[in-house]
């Protein structure tokens, strides 16, 4: 099978890999018919984080199971799946809690799983990982678009909502116009929240975050932004949606936080050697919340509601590839051509 791998930064290459088989009475083989490029791949592929090279990459799949091991009950072949972003087995003690990213026997998409950026993925833990979508939705591909980013971002983007409190009638800020941030916009309206501030330094990303429920949009940068933000939000807002991951981004969403707000963080942390400064979340006693999504936990009730036309964050793919065209979509990424990168792989 083909699938995309890397070799150092700025190197993605679609190769001929082993195709996975079953190994496991509980896992599942899954063609992949769709994926995508994610911004936390973009911390490899800049060689700003390690990796081993070469190896295969990609971590949304989404699916038409392929054959299931002897002991997996809740899917069968010819289904259409997607699945979150790591492998969960949905039994141990952490499952059980909706923790599924601390799952005990948790596994990646990568190595011998194949890469999700790739024809094929083995699904170890097949019953507490795939989620199954109705038949009906099976070749609607508007409706697949839409729940795409439930692997992830979507997902991300959520679970900074629910870290941060937010409830109806609540004013929050999203700090960050990337596809988390902007699929935070979207879980903040989904929640009921009646003011969204979305901060961000792109226009294009800011239009498409009014798009998704931004009442009000920040393009400023450092204190200019910060004041911005106050001043819309008469002083700050309680409930503050990190999406970024960056020492900046971090700073920013204490400081626009109101006295006793909290703070809900998804961005993969960079740029925090020197530590977090905890005095501004000490002094105003700020909450900071969340972590790593476990994804797995909102699928099911994200699936729903973007099945009845509730939810859609299918705006955060600007740019579609074939998989021989990953390597192009990196590229995009990285250089800020394209927000998000849909995969069509032609299995």
């Amino acid at each position: 099978m083909r699938a995309a791998v890397y070799h150092a930064p700025g190197d993605i290459r679609v190769e001929e890999v082993p195709k996975p088989e079953l190994e496991s009475p509980t896992d599942a083989i899954v063609r992949v018919t769709h994926t995508a490029v994610c911004g936390s791949d973009l911390w490899f592929y800049r060689g700003q984080s390690d990796r081993e090279s070469p190896s295969r990459v990609g971590h949304e799949p989404m699916g038409v199971v392929e054959a299931v091991g002897d002991a997996v009950r809740s899917v069968e072949p010819g289904d259409r799946v997607f699945a979150p972003f790591v492998v969960s087995c949905g039994q141990c003690e952490f499952c059980r809690k909706g923790l599924h990213t601390s799952c005990v026997d948790g596994d990646s998409w990568s190595g011998e799983n194949g890469g999700a950026q790739g024809e094929y993925v083995r699904a170890p833990h097949a019953d507490g990982t795939l989620v199954r979508m109705p038949d009906r939705y099976a070749d609607d591909e508007d409706v697949l678009r839409s729940i795409l980013p439930l692997t992830d971002v979507m997902g991300t983007g959520h679970h900074a909502a629910v870290s941060a409190g937010v409830e109806a009638g609540s004013t929050c800020v999203v700090v960050g116009d990337g596809a988390v941030g902007l699929c935070g916009v979207a879980a903040a309206r989904r929640l009921g929240a009646e003011r969204i501030v979305a901060a961000g330094h792109h226009e294009d990303r800011l239009e498409m975050a009014e798009a998704m429920g931004a009442t009000d949009t920040v393009s400023a940068r450092g204190e200019d932004a910060i004041e911005e933000i106050r001043d819309l939000t008469n002083g700050g807002a309680n409930h503050v949606l990190e999406c970024v991951g960056a020492a900046s981004s971090m700073e920013t969403a204490v400081e626009v936080a109101r006295p006793g707000g909290t703070v809900g963080y998804v961005g993969v942390p960079h740029g925090l050697d020197g530590g977090l400064d905890l005095y501004d979340f000490f002094g105003k006693n700020v909450s900071l919340a969340g972590g790593v999504a476990p994804v797995r936990a909102y699928a099911d009730d994200l699936l729903a509601d973007v099945l009845q036309g509730t939810l859609d964050p299918s705006p955060v793919f600007t740019k579609t590839v074939d998989l021989d065209g990953v390597p192009e979509g990196y590229a995009a990424m990285d250089e800020r051509e394209a927000v998000k990168v849909l995969v069509e792989v032609d299995a």
